[in-house]
């Protein structure tokens, strides 16, 4: 498969994720008179996209759709660290576009307030205000299981037709974990796009939303091969 085929996969993957996930979060989430979806709602939608996303986009791909899953999978043999540089692009810009048109729509009523835009953070920018320790760690932890699924489910060995699935149920219950410690990240590009849209501690924040997820996914990958290793 051509690379400009594969980045155009990745941009429009992401672009869902980040559109669908955040938008349940911003648009749906706290919506008045008790109809809002909740966190519920919001973890389900992030998982919906990553499984629609992933059999839509994944022929062309991988399906990867964050950076986190491209260095696990890159630090597992599974994923050339050739490509890696030219997919993180796609993805961060994919995540960006999809947040410039989710700010439009969000914005386009009278009395509009993005608030939070579904930024991730700690401390006072944490929903239930967690430190940056319980941040970073509950990053770091949950991509690597993240990898460890999306590893396992997609081995030679595993059920056919099945990952996509377990991957977005992997995704769901990732964001039910931690939506009330940094509102859940595990993927530096779907933090970046809402970032640059509020500015200010979002931004200044960003950091952990990169370097803990990068360090989770390459954990990951490397488990998951010590895992399968034929010596074993």
């Amino acid at each position: 498969m051509p690379l400009s085929k594969k980045l155009a996969a990745e941009f429009l993957g992401t672009f869902w994720l980040t559109f669908g996930g955040c938008g349940s979060a911003v648009l749906a989430a706290a919506f008045p008179n008790n109809l809002g979806i909740g966190f519920a709602g919001v973890a389900l939608a992030f998982g919906l996209t990553v499984l629609t996303g992933a059999y839509a986009f994944g022929p062309i791909s991988g399906g990867h759709f964050n950076p986190a899953v491209s260095a696990g999978l890159a630090a597992a043999g599974r994923f050339s660290w050739g490509e890696f540089i030219p997919y993180v692009i796609a993805q961060v810009i994919g995540a960006i576009v999809a947040s410039a048109v989710l700010y439009v729509i969000a914005t386009g009523k009278a009395d509009a307030a993005i608030g939070g835009f579904a930024t991730n953070g700690y401390d006072a920018a944490s929903p239930g205000k967690y430190s940056m320790m319980s941040a970073f760690i509950t990053e770091v932890v949950l991509t690597a299981v993240f990898l460890l699924v999306i590893l396992g489910t997609t081995e030679k060995r595993a059920a056919v037709g099945f990952a996509g699935l377990s991957i977005g149920l992997c995704l769901t219950l990732i964001h039910l974990i931690s939506i009330p410690v940094d509102n859940t990240s595990v993927n530096p590009a779907r933090s970046t796009g809402p970032a640059l849209f509020v500015g200010g501690v979002a931004l200044k924040q960003l950091w952990l939303f990169w370097v803990a997820p990068i360090i989770g996914g390459v954990i990951g990958g490397f488990a998951h091969n010590a895992l399968f290793s034929s010596d074993n």
